[in-house]
């Protein structure tokens, strides 16, 4: 029998622009780009220069401290540049994809018959093994870090998040070679939703399948291995997206790297939210062309409101990106009596707002912050919304005063940023939490080299 976890701490917002369950084809326009920021930790070194024709499955640039870890082109082409920011920082790699695309084959293979040393190895000569993460330091892993155990959430609970179960319709085999895969390296936890009713997720095999039960984030990866299997200084845990369970699924079954995603087309100034089958790095004119309302300035998000990147048309899908979310800017808004207003249209966590008394509204929300940088409120906010057994606002004071002794005895080794994104959204003091999480870690990772 499955296990339940309640939490009671946590908060979900509802926001107008659902995906509705109807997916689309898209007509591909051929322009690609694998970005290395998408890969946090990862030093990149790239392997091919313009002019080069790769496949699907021939790397672009490999970890250059840990060379033997890839990462593979999604598409078959031609390389068209190798976009560099300041300081000649790599950005991308830009890719003019064929028309049919040739795939690398790296034969097929039956995970029941292979240990783990032979999956490493599959996923590193694929250039998939970078897909993977690791808590603490919430970066992608390096093959030299064995963990103890690995975690896999198929809930998404954020505003807006594409529904894994949706995605998860047809490749239900793919999905659970994945997880027998992973199964092979470490023992592996399959975190759920309590109403996820999908037969591939409850009575998933060679897993231990745990099913949450609270508001957001309940499927939050850092969540659940702080309620199922906490870590401790010199401990190493693998966390893996569902999807990337599929790519992992798709290349022992298929013999071929196959990155297509199921991403959600969300927001309240889309004209009709739905889903739409994505490769990763592809250009998001793809998606967005005629589908955004016009009447007002609108910021493109690659990822949820919470945790994503603000983007543009001729962005690129981001390698962890489940949605492509788009909410009004909010540079133009005027507001008759500001603050005085009874605002019940306006979403409050406090009820500051008469939009309380209506529990199942669906909100408008733009990306103001509504206020500037304050002093830290000791007012007990971040533990409303944080469902760990850890002490959130202390944590960042730690990290802010650089006090690595108080990071490390405050449960840093178990927090990503973006467990600290709720706290960020009803945070009084509009303090950048994740970016302060996201620097607390480097440093840490810095001293402990």
């Amino acid at each position: 029998m499955t296990r339940v976890i309640k939490l009671c701490k946590g908060l979900d917002i509802n926001l107008v622009g659902e995906a509705d369950k109807t997916k689309i084809k898209l007509r591909s326009n051929g322009r690609f780009m694998l970005q290395p920021s998408d890969f946090v930790g990862v030093i990149p070194k790239v392997v091919v220069k313009p002019g080069d024709r790769v496949r699907a499955g021939e790397p672009l640039f490999i970890n250059k401290e840990y060379p033997e870890v890839k990462f593979s082109s999604p598409v078959s082409g031609i390389v068209d540049s190798v976009v560099r920011g300041e300081r000649r920082k790599i950005l991308g790699v830009r890719i003019n994809a064929d028309t049919e695309i040739e795939y690398v084959n790296f034969g097929k293979k039956d995970v029941e018959t292979l240990k783990a040393n032979d999956v490493i190895s599959a996923l590193l000569d694929a250039g998939l093994f970078g897909f993977i993460d690791q808590l603490p330091y919430a970066v992608s892993t390096n093959p030299k870090a064995m963990p103890k155990a690995i975690f896999v959430s198929a809930l998404r609970d954020k505003p807006l998040a594409g529904d894994f179960e949706y995605e998860l319709i047809g490749q239900e085999k793919d999905f659970q070679t994945g997880l027998s895969a992973l199964s092979k390296i470490a023992k592996t936890y399959l975190g759920i939703g309590a109403k996820q009713k999908s037969e591939a997720l409850n009575n998933a095999s060679d897993v231990t399948v745990t099913a949450f039960d609270g508001p957001c984030p309940a499927g939050n990866v850092g969540v659940h291995v702080n309620h199922i299997d906490p870590i401790n200084k010199g401990e190493i845990v693998w966390t893996v997206d569902p999807t990337v369970v599929l790519f992992f699924g798709r290349l022992f079954n298929t013999g071929k790297v196959d990155m297509r995603r199921t991403v959600a087309l969300v927001g309240s100034e889309v004209i009709k939210p739905l889903y739409a089958d994505m490769l990763v790095g592809e250009e998001l004119n793809t998606l967005l062309s005629n589908s955004l309302k016009t009447e007002r300035e609108v910021r493109i998000i690659d990822g949820n409101v919470l945790t994503g990147k603000k983007t543009s048309k001729d962005g690129f899908l981001g390698a962890h990106s489940s949605e492509i979310t788009v909410i009004p800017e909010g540079s133009n808004t005027d507001e008759f009596a500001g603050w005085i207003m009874p605002r019940l249209k306006q979403f409050s966590v406090n009820r500051s707002y008469f939009s309380w008394l209506f529990r199942n509204r669906k909100y408008v929300l733009d990306a103001r912050v509504k206020g500037g940088e304050r002093h830290m409120i000791m007012s007990g906010e971040y533990d409303s919304v944080i469902p760990m057994d850890i002490f959130p606002e202390y944590l960042i004071k730690s990290i802010i005063v650089g006090d690595i002794d108080k990071m490390e005895q405050l449960g840093i080794y178990e927090v990503a940023p973006e467990d600290f994104a709720l706290a960020e959204f009803i945070d009084s003091s509009k303090l950048q939490l994740q970016r302060i999480v996201r620097e607390g870690l480097d440093v840490l990772r810095k001293e402990n080299a």
